[in-house]
C-alpha cells in the first residue's frame, strides 16, 4: 500500500492537466478520446448525463464526501476495490491493471466501486494507461480535470515519491 505523506498534500492541489472552469467547455475533446477514463461520481454523472460513457469509470458512490444515490452505472462489468482514503492500494491498483486490460481486450465498458475513496486513482490511471487515453477528474469547486496520458505520466511519476509504502 501507499500512504500519502500528509505533510506534502499540498503537491496534490494542482491541477494534472488543463483545467475547464465548466464541463461544457471540454466536451468536444472528451468525444475525441481514443480511450476514456473517468475518476469521480460527479465527473462520470456527467459524461452520463450527456451519454457519453467512459471506457472506465471509478467511482465511490460520493461527491465531496457526501453520500449521494445517483444512477450513474451504465455497465454490467462491475469491478471492486478496496482504497482508504489518503492511499493507493495493492488491490486498486490491481484493479485498475485488470479493468483497463479487459477493456482493451474486448472494448466492453467498465466501471469500480471503490469501498473508500477514489481520489488518487488518477495517479496508477496515469501510470496504466495507454499513451493516447485521456483521464477526467474533477478538481473540487474548481472544475473538470482534462488529462492526455501522454502528458501526465511523468507527473503522476513524480507524485508518487510522495507517498510511502507500506
Amino acid at each position: 500500500m501507499f500512504r500519502l505523506d500528509e505533510n506534502l498534500i499540498g503537491e496534490f492541489k494542482a491541477p494534472l492537466g488543463k483545467l475547464y472552469p465548466e464541463f461544457e467547455d471540454a466536451i468536444s475533446l472528451i468525444k475525441e478520446a481514443n480511450f476514456l477514463i473517468s475518476v469521480g461520481d460527479q465527473t462520470t454523472k456527467n459524461l452520463v448525463d450527456i451519454d457519453l460513457i467512459p471506457d472506465l469509470g471509478i467511482i465511490d458512490h460520493r461527491i465531496q464526501r457526501k453520500d449521494h444515490n445517483y444512477d450513474i452505472i451504465r455497465t454490467e462489468n462491475i469491478l471492486e476495490a478496496d482504497n482508504p482514503a489518503g492511499t493507493i492500494t495493492e488491490n486498486l491498483w490491481e484493479t485498475i491493471e485488470e479493468a483497463i486490460s479487459l477493456t482493451l481486450k474486448d472494448s466492453e465498458k467498465r466501471i469500480i466501486v471503490v469501498e473508500g475513496e477514489e481520489d488518487l486513482a488518477v495517479l496508477p490511471c496515469l501510470l496504466i494507461a495507454p499513451e493516447d487515453a485521456v483521464i477526467l477528474y474533477g478538481q473540487p469547486n474548481e472544475g473538470l480535470v482534462f488529462v492526455n496520458v501522454c502528458e501526465g505520466k511523468d507527473k503522476a511519476e513524480r507524485l508518487m515519491t510522495f507517498f510511502n509504502e507500506e
